[in-house]
């Protein structure tokens, strides 16, 4: 037992000395009020310490249950990148679901997947993201034309809805894809559960697409299991001629996540700090045309990877 916790301190110490200085900005909370939709959107903002110029942004959205405090770690990092991330919180699929009586979890985690919700939350990121460019002291200091989109699991769902994808009930809700977004970065993205061929529903998202998973991420919620499988359909059903996936050995589904330790005491700080680094990479190919840190990635994080595949457009 003391070795196990001995490698886990070790590994910890050890990805804290790789990482980056963070950035000593504060995130911030601002409560936004959509009147139109009579919908609270509150966010957390990330900024980076030294923002000489215009920044690139991330928009970035929770898996159910989550909140706008959650993926510090990717937020502190894109900070301490030069980026500012924007964290939104989803009020009816956030982490209120987890109060209340445990015998209706269940019918809530249920409710909170329909498909009201589901176009709620796109047009939560269009709101949020309005609100922030037209804020008086951030909005100008945003370079619009270097905004991508981030999310986890049903965030992941969120993203590729406002990068393009193409459901029955779209049609309904008014538009969802949002142009001023130049990239996608999907972690642990579901399929879109019930609604029809997969490659029929994503072929229109043609921007280009960050695939991040690993071998054991597993989703069960009562009514909606995924298998790990699903992560590489959805890579591969995406109509994007520049996208990459990333599958990590091992893991979970919530390893991306700030939760420290699921998916093995080891790893999960391993995976994190190789996630941080390729988002980056990633990104910087996106906005900068920089690929070089893109290429080297897979080699550097060999042995954590199961499988790497990237487009060539995505190469330098």
């Amino acid at each position: 037992m003391k070795t196990v916790l001995w490698r886990w301190v070790c590994s910890l110490l050890l990805w804290a000395l790789a990482a980056p200085a963070l950035a000593t900005v504060p995130p911030q909370d601002l409560d936004w009020h959509d009147a139109q939709r009579n919908r609270a959107v509150p966010v957390r903002l990330y900024w980076p310490a030294d923002a000489s110029g215009p920044v690139p942004l991330v928009v970035f959205s929770h898996g159910i249950g989550g909140s706008r405090r959650g993926y510090s770690y990717l937020g502190q990092h894109f900070a301490a990148q030069g980026m500012a991330s924007l964290h939104v919180q989803h009020v009816g699929s956030d982490r209120g679901l987890w109060a209340g009586n445990p015998l209706t979890l269940v019918g809530r985690l249920q409710g909170a997947a329909q498909e009201a919700e589901a176009l709620a939350r796109v047009q939560d990121m269009r709101f949020a993201l309005d609100q922030l460019l037209a804020h008086a002291q951030y909005g100008p200091r945003i370079d619009a034309q270097r905004i991508a989109a981030a999310g986890h699991s049903y965030g992941a769902n969120t993203v590729m809805l406002l990068a393009g994808a193409q459901v029955p009930q779209a049609a309904q809700a008014g538009p969802l894809r949002d142009e001023r977004i130049r990239a996608a970065l999907l972690l642990s993205a579901p399929p879109f559960y019930g609604l029809g061929e997969l490659a029929g529903i994503l072929r229109s998202v043609t921007l280009p697409t960050l695939h991040v998973t690993a071998t054991e991420d597993v989703i069960r919620i009562p009514g909606y299991y995924s298998s790990a499988a699903d992560r590489v359909a959805v890579f591969d059903a995406v109509g994007s001629a520049a996208k990459s996936l990333a599958v990590f050995e091992g893991g979970s589904h919530s390893i991306f996540t700030d939760r420290r330790g699921t998916g093995g005491t080891e790893l999960n700080p391993q995976v994190k700090a190789a996630t941080q680094a390729l988002a980056t990479a990633f990104l910087q190919r996106v906005f900068n045309g920089s690929g070089e840190a893109l290429a080297a990635w897979p080699q550097r994080y060999q042995a954590l990877l199961a499988r790497w595949v990237s487009v060539p457009a995505l190469q330098p």
